[in-house]
């Protein structure tokens, strides 16, 4: 067994997050417990030519009820739909941690809050107001809402957090890496508090035409490691840590829901869409170094599982890699069977299933799975969720570019 890496040991004390099967973590965490699908035909733009038309979409949001009692951040409302998401669930996040807000050390904080695309909603209004209705101008805040640091720096504004304060943007690893990233903060001792994970909004025309093109859509659902599954199911929504050194926590008498024991990354220097399982196994067994614990004690692991031809069989294999026997023992499923594939957001709605999965007892399904693919021979939890003890989690980001970023959680130190 390895031993943890030196340095100071760092928690989760809140989590939050929107996403399609529920705007909050305990409807997130109901939804997922039902086997609820959040997928649905698209709605709210023109469809005109598309052929792709599902999507995983958050709708009847009220960002303006949510977010009505912000107090630092004056335009928040005004802000692109993916900063809407960031921030609502930050404030869950903030809320459930119990932290008085603004930070009283704001130098000693960070706010680490990535997105794969930025504000895509902003940008396609902004050229169908120049080039179709034939504007003379823009929005005068669509630069502001198009920055895919612009949620970052909202919640940040917001929460009063004065240190580092950035975007990560790693594709479908863009959560994980963000997550991973304020761990080492936090670990290595320049900050002691972090707001961390990502948010997405890209579901419009011209993404789904784009998406379209690579042909790597769906156009009945998202199957992981199913027989019948035929591409993954674009989805928006974020997912938001709070972070914190073992003692900061301890010293205000926080409740600690899980210790975010270990980090891994790799790339695989290959190609853009075919993913390698060496890259995969190299970020799962680092993330397993890190945290100073063998394959075996991981309990459950949330799937990359996007549904597509290649990832889920390379994801398959590289399990098999890594924890050898104790593959065929292990609990394994991707909730973006329920949730849709939130690309750069994935990591941190994932990073909160696997939180709740430990704190209750119950591992979430993969459902639509009626019948494996070939390749696809290992426990997914196919259809209907379990229970089952969990005292490490691992959640598993495998971007396009080949962008690995992996995350273990393990129970609150004693």
């Amino acid at each position: 067994m390895a031993k943890q890496k030196s340095g100071r040991r760092v928690v989760v004390t809140g989590l939050g997050a929107v996403t399609p099967i529920g705007t909050t973590v305990a409807e997130f965490w109901d939804g997922l417990k039902a086997g609820k699908s959040g997928v649905s035909e698209i709605e709210g733009f023109p469809r005109e030519d598309l052929k792709i038309l599902i999507a995983a979409q958050i709708k009847n949001f009220d960002h303006k009820a949510r977010l009505k009692h912000f107090k630092r951040d004056r335009i928040i409302s005004l802000a692109d739909r993916y900063s809407w998401f960031a921030a609502v669930a930050a404030d869950e996040a903030v809320r459930m941690s119990g932290l008085e807000m603004p930070i009283a050390d704001p130098y000693r904080s960070a706010c680490i809050i990535g997105s794969g695309a930025g504000g895509l909603v902003t940008f396609e209004t902004a050229y169908r107001d120049l080039f179709i209705e034939k504007k003379k101008a823009t929005h005068p805040l669509t630069l502001l809402r198009i920055i895919g640091s612009s949620a970052a720096a909202h919640v940040g504004i917001e929460f009063g957090v004065k240190g580092p304060t950035f975007a990560t943007c790693s594709a479908c690893s863009t959560a994980s890496h963000a997550i991973g990233l304020a761990r080492d903060y936090i670990r290595d001792g320049m900050v002691d508090v972090a707001i961390a994970g990502a948010s997405e909004s890209v579901i419009n025309y011209g993404t789904m035409k784009a998406w379209q093109a690579l042909h790597v859509l769906s156009p009945e659902g998202c199957f992981p490691f199913a027989k019948k599954r035929n591409g993954t199911v674009l989805a928006e929504g974020a997912g938001i840590l709070v972070l914190e050194s073992y003692e900061h926590a301890k010293d205000r008498g926080a409740t600690i829901l899980a210790e975010l024991s270990g980090f891994g990354m790799a790339s695989d220097s290959q190609d853009m869409v075919k993913p390698t399982v060496e890259g995969p196994s190299v970020a799962m067994r680092n993330a397993l170094d890190d945290a100073g614990i063998g394959p075996g004690d991981i309990d459950y692991l949330n799937a990359h599982g996007t549904a597509t031809a290649d990832n889920d069989i390379n994801e398959t294999k590289a399990i098999k890699a890594v924890f050898n026997s104790h593959a065929e023992k292990l609990a394994i499923s991707s909730t973006k069977s329920m949730h849709g594939h939130p690309l750069g957001a994935g990591g941190g709605i994932e990073a909160v299933a696997c939180i709740k999965a430990m704190l209750h007892g119950w591992v979430p399904p993969t459902i639509g799975l009626d019948e494996p693919g070939e390749g696809c021979d290992l426990d997914y939890i196919p259809n209907v969720g379990r229970d089952k003890k969990v005292t490490y989690a691992m959640s598993n980001s495998f971007a396009f570019g080949g962008l690995n970023a992996v995350l273990v959680f393990g129970p609150p130190p004693v």
